[in-house]
C-alpha cells in the first residue's frame, strides 16, 4: 500500500515511511480495496525501527480530525503490532467489520448507510517521523449481484435448454442500466451451476457433488446456455465474487416441463442459512422466472 501523496516526501525522508500490505488488498484504478471482517496488517521497515504505532480509520468519522489536521484523529482505533527479532517487521490484526468505526466513516461520507464502501486511512507513527505515514484505502464488505432471469427453449430433438441473461435495472427516474456488477472494488467472477440433486445434502459452502452442466465468467453481462435437459426438477446455485473475495450466492429450485408445444420453468428462490448455503426450507416462487436482485446502485 502507498502513502498518500505527499507523505514521506523531501530530502531524506523518502524511505521513511514504511511498506505496509493488508491481506485481501487489490488495487483498481490507483485506489486500495480491502475486504471486511479480520484482516492481518504489516508494516516493514527498511532499517530496525521502535517504538511504533498503528491506527487505523477516524479521519472520516463524525468527531473528524478535531485540531489534529495533520497528526492522527482523535478517534482512530490502535492496533496492536507485534515485531519480529529485527524491529523491522511488525504485524497486527484488524477487524474492518467493527460497527462502530464503519457507522462512523459511512455516515460521514454519504449520509445514512446507503452502500458499503467506506474509505479512510492507516496512519504509521514512529519516532523517525514527525507527521504520521498514510495510507488510503477502501473497505468493501458487500458481495456483488445480479437479477438473472431463465428462459427455457425448445431442444432440437427432445428436451429444454435454458438461457440464464442477467437483466436492466428498472429505475423510476433516469435510464435502465444493467442488473450485474459491484457497488464497490468490482465483479471478479460468476458462475452457474446445474444440480439434478441436492448439492448441500452434506456439506455447506463446497458443494459435494459436481453439476450437471456449469458456465463461468468475469465480466458482465451475465450469459450463458445450458446443455439439453429433460423434464425434471433440478437445484440452481448463481455464485458471484468481487475482486478483494466477497461472495453472493443465489439458491433456486426449478421444476421444468417439457410440453408437447413449449418448455415451461417453475422457479423458487431460497434463502441463505447461517452456515454459509441453503437447507431449501424457506422460498418463494418468483412471478418471473429470476433468480437474484439488485437493492444497491451499481457501479
Amino acid at each position: 500500500m502507498t502513502p498518500a501523496e505527499g507523505e514521506g516526501e523531501g530530502e531524506g525522508e523518502g524511505e521513511i515511511c514504511p511498506t505496509l500490505e493488508v491481506t485481501s488488498q487489490v488495487a483498481v484504478g490507483g485506489k486500495t480495496y480491502i475486504k471486511g471482517g479480520n484482516q492481518t496488517i504489516t508494516v516493514t521497515f527498511a532499517n530496525p525501527t521502535e517504538p511504533v504505532s498503528v491506527y487505523v480509520g477516524g479521519s472520516l468519522s463524525s468527531f473528524g480530525i478535531r485540531n489534529n489536521p495533520e497528526g492522527i484523529p482523535d478517534d482512530a482505533i490502535e492496533v496492536v503490532m507485534y515485531p519480529d527479532e529485527e524491529k523491522k517487521i511488525y504485524t497486527g490484526t484488524f477487524n474492518f467489520n467493527e460497527v462502530n468505526f464503519l457507522v462512523a466513516t459511512l455516515e460521514a461520507k454519504q449520509g445514512p448507510i446507503a452502500n458499503f464502501c467506506a474509505e479512510d486511512y492507516i496512519y504509521v507513527s514512529t519516532c523517525d517521523t514527525c507527521d504520521p505515514c498514510k495510507y488510503p484505502y477502501i473497505v468493501d464488505i458487500r458481495g456483488p449481484e445480479s437479477k438473472i432471469t431463465i428462459t427455457p427453449t425448445d431442444c432440437p430433438c427432445e428436451g429444454c435448454t435454458l438461457l440464464f441473461e442477467s437483466t436492466p435495472t428498472d429505475p423510476e427516474c433516469g435510464e435502465s442500466e444493467e442488473c450485474c456488477g459491484d457497488d464497490c472494488s468490482a465483479l471478479a467472477s460468476w458462475s452457474i451451476d446445474i444440480y439434478d440433486e441436492d448439492p448441500f445434502n452434506e456439506c455447506c459452502n463446497v458443494p459435494c457433488i459436481e453439476p450437471i452442466d456449469s458456465c463461468s465468467g468475469t465480466s458482465c453481462p451475465i450469459s450463458c446456455e445450458s446443455i439439453c435437459l429433460e423434464t425434471g426438477i433440478y437445484k440452481i446455485v448463481i455464485t458471484l465474487v468481487d475482486l478483494v473475495g466477497n461472495k453472493t450466492r443465489y439458491y433456486g429450485n426449478m421444476e421444468l416441463i417439457d410440453l408437447p408445444t413449449d418448455c415451461v420453468v417453475f422457479v423458487t428462490q431460497y434463502s441463505e442459512n447461517i452456515s454459509g448455503c441453503t437447507d431449501w426450507g424457506w422460498g418463494y416462487q418468483t412471478q418471473d422466472n429470476t433468480l437474484g436482485s439488485c437493492n444497491s446502485q451499481l457501479n
